[in-house]
């Protein structure tokens, strides 16, 4: 299972190494730009969710492919970029993505850690949504997860849902692919069929 869980790690940290770089191309800068972006953006969750942890070490220093994963994910994506027809909407799939794998991995490594249940969900949800915040910040555009599209209750739902189902013999095996789709679906039904939470006030 460790492995499994070190595959996805590193398919997450990709996804959103290639959104950051998919913004940089938004804003047409160069390769260092791409590269900036992508890694700022793939390991700025986990960054945050380990720190807060106080874990041994910070998860792409400890494993510096985790680095060269985001180099080579935000390359891939300079080259790539200009054959896409819409570089916004694969930016959102791609987010949507990541954010599903993201929020089910830091609620697993909180686990690890030993830290009580809501403190799994909160690093879950943080170590999805922390990198995009920072890619969006340092851009000076509207974060993605203040858009009016359910976001944050996607990343919500897969932390929730992988303790739950991990905590049933039935579906243990299978928590984090259930929790991973379940997370996507929600982000996915509300970027098509623009589900909203009501807002304060309305």
């Amino acid at each position: 299972m460790n492995g499994v869980i070190q595959v996805v790690d590193v398919l997450a940290v990709a996804v959103f190494a290639i959104t950051g770089a998919l913004a940089a191309a938004e804003r047409k800068l160069d390769i260092l730009g791409f590269i900036l972006f992508g890694t700022i953006t793939g390991i700025g969750g986990g960054t945050a969710r380990d720190l807060l942890l106080g874990t041994d070490t910070v998860f792409w220093i400890g494993d510096t492919r985790y680095l060269w994963v985001c180099i080579g994910a935000s390359i891939l994506t300079w080259f790539i970029a200009p054959l896409l027809h819409s570089l916004h909407r694969v930016l959102v799939w791609a987010d949507a993505v990541g954010v599903a794998l993201f929020c089910v991995l830091g609620t697993i490594k909180a686990q690890q850690w030993g830290a009580p249940p809501v403190v799994s969900v909160v690093m879950g949800m943080m170590t999805a949504t922390f990198g995009s915040i920072i890619r969006d910040t340092l851009l000076n555009q509207e974060p993605v997860l203040l858009g009016p599209e359910i976001y944050v209750s996607a990343a919500l739902l897969g932390s929730a849902s992988y303790l739950a189902l991990q905590a049933v013999p039935p579906t243990a095996e299978l928590a984090m692919p259930l929790a991973i789709a379940l997370a996507f679906s929600l982000r996915a039904s509300a970027i098509l069929f623009d589900l909203r939470l009501p807002k304060y006030g309305q």
